[in-house]
């Protein structure tokens, strides 16, 4: 367990050109993310139980957390153990009747399982360090500009330069048609 880093969930994302979210992951003691491709099923699972919005029957997840408990079973933590060929592999860390116990699962299960259960998500360091993206540093932010003065290296501004844009406006003005349009409508 001491190669394994703990994670937090930072957001769930939804991407605009496919049915499938990003869940992001982020390490707790240093800032760095793991994304992870999951479906919308497990998306609204995640949100659901982060929300802590009550459902008046269990959700697939919420079932398996019952049955643990029904089982006296105890979840210790879930981890994210390796990625292979772009798939990533998840792993339940149980304990019933005083043994351990690996239950194979896909990340997005058992991280729907670890918000309801409140158990640490942990992820394999080899996963993050293939997996793990860390966020640039904004450049301009490192540059220190004196408050007393302007930039010095911004050029002089060119009334050339802003000629073809005042023609450009122009010709959109006199365009054949405005006359007709009535001003303040979107037709």
């Amino acid at each position: 367990m001491n190669d394994m880093v703990e994670v937090v969930i930072d957001s769930v994302r939804v991407s605009l050109m496919s049915p499938q979210r990003v869940l992001i992951l982020r390490q707790t003691d240093v800032e760095r993310y793991l994304p992870i491709w999951i479906g919308p099923y497990e998306t609204e699972s995640i949100t659901v139980a982060l929300q802590e919005v009550e459902i008046s029957r269990p959700m697939t997840h919420d079932l398996l957390k019952n049955v643990f408990t029904v089982l006296n079973g105890k979840l210790k933590r879930v981890e994210i153990v390796s990625l292979k060929a772009d798939i990533f592999y998840g792993n339940i860390v149980a304990e019933a009747d005083g043994k351990t116990i690996n239950i194979d699962a896909r990340p997005s299960d058992i991280v729907a399982l670890a918000v309801r259960t409140h158990v640490p998500i942990l992820v394999s360091q080899a996963v993050m360090d293939e997996a793990g993206i860390i966020p640039e540093h904004d450049l301009q932010s490192d540059q220190q500009v004196p408050d007393d003065t302007a930039p010095a290296h911004l050029p002089a501004k060119n009334e050339e330069d802003l000629d073809v844009f005042e023609d450009f406006l122009k010709k959109l003005k006199d365009e054949p048609g405005d006359e007709e349009k009535p001003k303040g409508k979107d037709q």
